[in-house]
C-alpha cells in the first residue's frame, strides 16, 4: 500500500511541475531533431549534365562486367573471333541489340541513363 502511495504522490508532483510550463517550452522540448521532406513541397532540381559519355565510360560503366570476362558468353572487348559473327549481321542490327536487349544482354547492357550514341560509342570501344 505503501508504495502505491509513494507512486500517486510523484504522479501528482511531476504533472504539477508540468503544468507550469507553457506551450513554447513543450513544443521546444518535443520538436524534431531534423527535418523531413515530403515529395513536392519543394521543387526538385534537375542533375546537372555532364555531356556525353565516351565509349570507354560506358564500356567500364556497364558493360566490364559482361564484355570484360564472357560472362554469359558476352564477347569480350578486342576478340575479333567472338564479334565476327555479330557484326556479320550488320552494325544496325549489333545496335538494336545492345539498346533494346537480345538473349542474355539486358537493354543498353543496364545503363539506362546512356543514349544510343553513347551506347554506340561503347560498341565502337568493344571492337577496337
Amino acid at each position: 500500500m505503501r508504495k502505491i502511495l509513494v507512486a500517486l504522490v510523484t504522479m501528482v508532483a511531476m504533472s504539477a511541475v508540468q503544468a507550469g510550463e507553457d506551450k513554447s517550452e513543450i513544443e521546444n522540448r518535443i520538436k524534431p531533431v531534423g527535418q523531413v521532406y515530403l515529395a513536392g513541397a519543394q521543387p526538385a532540381k534537375a542533375a546537372e549534365p555532364t555531356g556525353p559519355k565516351s565509349g570507354a565510360d560506358v564500356y567500364q560503366a556497364s558493360c566490364f562486367a559482361c564484355h570484360g570476362t564472357g560472362a554469359m558468353g558476352a564477347p569480350k572487348k578486342g576478340d575479333a573471333v567472338a564479334w565476327k559473327p555479330r557484326l556479320a549481321q550488320g552494325m544496325d542490327v549489333l545496335l538494336d541489340h545492345a539498346i533494346n536487349g537480345f538473349n542474355a544482354m539486358p537493354p543498353k547492357g543496364t545503363c539506362m541513363a546512356c543514349s544510343d550514341d553513347e551506347i554506340q560509342a561503347a560498341i565502337d570501344f568493344m571492337l577496337e
